[in-house]
């Protein structure tokens, strides 16, 4: 992991040190294609160098969550779109245990748009 990338997740405060880093595992498990990297600050996943999501912390609950780039094209009950038009949350509650099949089950959906060709991949 690069430094700045590194120091993004261990500059955080327990719990959300261990819940980012335990999402960002689930993340890079999802497909051997996922690269990540840091874009405007925040550890950005890709899926074959196409931007696919983002890990941050909320400012005003200080909780993370889960940015789905793509997530205009996803429908899923805790997937929050607020007043972004193309991207969509999934909020994260540090002091409970991680719904990784529902997490999973997200990303995979998502992964989906791209191996699809829903979303456009780079050549």
């Amino acid at each position: 992991m690069v430094e700045k990338l590194h120091s993004f997740y261990l500059d955080k405060e327990e719990p959300n040190k261990s819940c980012l880093l335990a999402l960002r595992d689930i993340i890079l498990n999802q497909d051997t294609a996922i690269d990540e990297t840091r874009k405007w600050g925040m550890p950005c996943f890709c899926y074959k160098k196409k931007m696919f999501c983002y890990l941050w912390i909320d400012k005003k609950t200080e909780e993370p969550y889960i940015l789905m780039v793509e997530g205009k094209y996803l429908s899923h009950p805790e997937l929050e779109e607020g007043n972004r038009s193309r991207m969509k949350i999934f909020r994260v509650n540090p002091n409970k245990d991680l719904p990784i099949r529902t997490i999973e089950g997200i990303l995979q959906k998502a992964l989906d748009l791209y191996r699809t060709g829903i979303i456009k991949l780079k050549d």
